[in-house]
């Protein structure tokens, strides 16, 4: 069980390019609901894959 735990908490590196105005709009974002920019966009990524797999 703590192995899984770890497994989940081991995070991977993912190089994003995004335009300025994506990136400008997901950091005003952020700073509203008090997050890193990376923090946001992994927040809103779990959140679309926890909706997709509902949808199934």
């Amino acid at each position: 069980m703590a192995d899984e735990k770890n497994k989940d908490k081991s995070k991977k590196q993912v190089p994003l390019r995004l335009s300025t105005s994506l990136w400008n709009d997901l950091a005003q974002w952020a700073e509203d609901d008090f997050r890193s920019i990376n923090g946001q966009i992994e927040y809103l990524l779990t959140e679309c894959v926890k909706h997709h797999k509902n949808k199934k």
